[in-house]
């Protein structure tokens, strides 16, 4: 008799147990991996935020200087900048207001209510509230919350109308011919993404594709990533609000360089860009500016400053705008500026567990922050690979228990050219696991006679396995002991039992043993029938 055939030992269930343990931890280990870029990015992301405010308190600055020195003339920008800055306010405290729940609601820990013995380390993330107080984010894989609070309490769909709302409210107070308004919609947009219906693709929402599914390190990353872009339009208006104001009414050294950047965070070889030009501009003649000592090309009023990012990092730049004065002295206004680079980063989630099965459609999910689904190209080594919405059904070609030959490579179209997002992720590829026999939901055991007969054959359960995956036998023997201690054979070549084999049961008697061997099963992977372990029942 096979080794199929024999009950497991206490050291062979001890084995696999530990085998188990070992799994997540593998799972745990790939896991942290992902959930530390996240936490990089939010550090990243918290810098700039704290960047930009320094800027736009700078402007409201130079409106309340030049409100001193004349209030008839700027009193109208100066109403209207305040006016931004309180819709700017109350939006960014909405956000601030979504973190906090967010992370409280995942088991987030206050520092102000914490326990004395609570210590807080040094890179471990953090979220700060709209009044100041800091919160530690404890959960930062949490799956369930995020899509709990924004997308069923619909949480993303305010954040969403809000976001509509302010975005209607910049776009008035700039000219219809102003190509910023055009910026301004693409900074704030919340429109739902494209799918591609003559591919059966399922159409998501803003919603859904920015926050169903996703941990919560990620989502509190992509709200610090909308801060960013509305503090960044915030920062475009006012400037242009700042520009309007009659700037020869003006001392000239009262005025500031300002750096309109596209994104301060840039892909690893992409180009970084940025717009630099006074707040205050006349139209009669143009500013001279200077990087690194070179005189920059100008459009409209505007130096384009461009570089190429080499490597990962934060990188500091700078230059000089000379400009001259009403009186027709010529003046210098020194600037500085920053912007980060960081390498593309891809996350693979297989929606079932950390390994792939033969024979069956293993689902994933897809997804590179910042990259449309349609624009990503998902290859595999040992497996097929089939899109299905915006998720894809992996399908694997022979067992592989090491991982060593199966792999996931994800590039993304940018700006018309192919790009990799990072090194390949490897998978391990597992047979499914076999099924076990039963009877009335018992797999061995007393039984009573009433129980048996009141069955109709034997069935094939598959226990603790995340798939919906069906097994039906396709054979099996019964074994009687009979009187003098004989055992009779009967056969079924079905999951029924027979005639003959029901009359049998019906001459049975307490204490007499039924022995079932021989029992095939063929399951819904289309894979060869596989032979499952005998099971055993006594009469009481």
């Amino acid at each position: 008799m096979g080794t199929k055939n024999c009950p497991e030992t206490p050291r062979q269930k001890m084995i696999n147990m530990m085998y188990l343990v070992l799994t997540a931890l593998l799972a745990l280990n790939v896991a942290s991996e992902v959930l530390e870029s996240f936490r990089i990015v939010d550090a990243s992301l918290t810098q700039t935020i704290n960047n930009v405010n320094r800027k736009n308190d700078q402007i409201y600055g130079a409106f309340d200087a030049a409100y001193m020195q004349n209030p008839t003339k700027v009193k109208e920008w100066k109403d209207k900048a305040d006016e931004v800055r309180k819709q700017s306010s109350e939006i960014i405290v909405k956000i601030k207001d979504l973190k906090e729940l967010l992370v409280l609601e995942s088991g987030g820990i206050p520092l102000k209510t914490a326990d004395p013995d609570f210590v807080l380390g040094s890179e471990d993330p953090i979220v700060v509230n709209s009044k100041g107080d800091t919160i530690a984010i404890k959960k930062e894989d949490d799956l369930n919350k995020p899509s709990e609070i924004m997308i069923r309490q619909k949480k993303a769909e305010d954040l969403k109308n809000s976001i509509n709302s302010y975005r209607d409210f910049l776009i008035g107070y700039i000219d219809e011919q102003d190509p910023l308004r055009e910026t301004i919609s693409k900074q704030l947009d919340t429109s739902d993404p494209k799918a591609k219906l003559a591919e059966g693709g399922e159409k998501k929402s803003w919603e859904t594709l920015h926050f169903e599914n996703k941990p919560l390190i990620a989502v509190i990353t992509l709200l610090s990533k909308m801060q960013i872009d509305i503090q960044n339009a915030e920062t475009n208006v006012i400037s242009a609000l700042y520009s309007r104001i009659d700037a020869a009414s003006f001392k000239f050294n009262r005025l500031g360089a300002r750096i309109l950047a596209k994104s301060t965070y840039v892909f690893e070889g992409d180009q970084f860009e940025a717009e630099i030009f006074l707040a205050a501009e006349d139209t009669t003649q143009q500013p001279e500016i200077f990087v690194n000592n070179a005189k920059l090309n100008m459009r409209d009023g505007k130096g384009i400053y461009t570089t190429t990012a080499t490597k990962v990092g934060t990188f500091k730049w700078g230059g000089l705008i000379k400009y001259k004065n009403p009186e027709g002295n010529v003046n210098s206004y020194p600037f500085e500026g920053e912007y980060q680079v960081g390498r593309p980063n891809v996350t693979i989630s297989p929606t079932k567990m950390n390994v792939f099965y033969l024979g069956i459609a293993n689902p994933i999910k897809v997804s590179v922050p910042g990259i449309a689904s349609e624009n990503l190209v998902v290859t595999g080594t040992n497996l097929r690979i089939e899109k299905n919405g915006e998720d894809y059904f992996v399908y694997p070609s022979k067992v592989d228990m090491l991982g060593k030959n199966t792999s996931i490579t994800v590039t993304a179209k940018i700006d018309g050219e192919s790009r990799s997002m990072g090194s390949p992720a490897t998978f391990r590829v597992k047979e499914v696991p076999d099924p076990i026999a039963t009877i009335g939901g018992k797999n061995g055991g007393p039984l009573r006679k009433e129980e048996l007969i009141a069955e109709d054959g034997i069935f094939a359960e598959l226990k603790d396995f995340d798939f919906d995956l069906k097994f039906r036998i396709t054979q099996f023997d019964v074994s009687l002991s009979g009187a003098g201690g004989y055992v009779n054979l009967y056969k079924s070549t079905s999951n029924k039992f027979t005639a003959e084999q029901k009359a049998q049961f019906n001459k049975l008697s307490p204490g007499s043993l039924i022995y079932i061997d021989n029992i095939m099963a063929k399951g819904d992977d289309g894979l060869n029938a596989r032979p499952l372990a005998p099971i055993s029942f006594k009469i009481r």
